[in-house]
């Protein structure tokens, strides 16, 4: 009979999908950032990619503190919304629309890792597991902010670009 699985096991393979597609969000912002026209917005990719290697150095150090080795999991959500991104890239390249369409995309991939930092929080905290919980913030809330300051971004001026063309 197969092991019972319990909500530790669900954390560990949930953190191994997020440090799977945080490695995967590495090689995509630069790409973003290349194909942004709006200089904001390249820089907002560029800061955010320095952000995230904090989240990765952040992530090795939970499975330190769980004795377990940095390993991913194949994430294939993030796959497909880096896909996304890759298509709008193409399609909407040099048009006004691209830029809109890249906050979309970015904004994706935030939603995406607050809903899993967010799940990941809330069990480490039901686990006790407060040192793993104060890390899991701390990039919870980041992801959080830059999902806002693309909402200002686009807010400010993309979208009305996008709509002038």
């Amino acid at each position: 009979m197969a092991k019972q699985k319990t909500l530790d096991d669900l954390f560990l393979d949930t953190l191994k999908d997020i440090y799977y597609a945080e490695r995967q969000i590495l090689k995509a912002l630069p790409k973003m950032a290349r194909a942004a026209s709006s200089e904001d917005l390249a820089e907002a990719f560029r800061a955010h990619k320095e952000e995230t290697e904090g989240q990765v150095e952040r992530l090795q150090e939970i499975f330190e503190i769980l004795g377990k080795p940095a390993r991913g999991k194949t994430c294939e959500a993030i796959q497909g919304i880096i896909a996304e991104s890759e298509e709008i890239i193409e399609d909407f390249k040099g048009t006004p629309a691209l830029d809109a369409g890249l906050i979309s995309s970015a904004q994706a991939v935030e939603h995406y890792e607050m809903a899993r930092y967010g799940t990941l929080l809330a069990w480490s905290r039901q686990m006790g597991m407060k040192d793993v919980a104060k890390l899991l913030e701390e990039t919870f809330e980041q992801e959080s902010k830059a999902d806002l300051d693309l909402s200002k971004l686009a807010e400010k001026s993309i979208n009305r670009s996008a709509e002038a063309a």
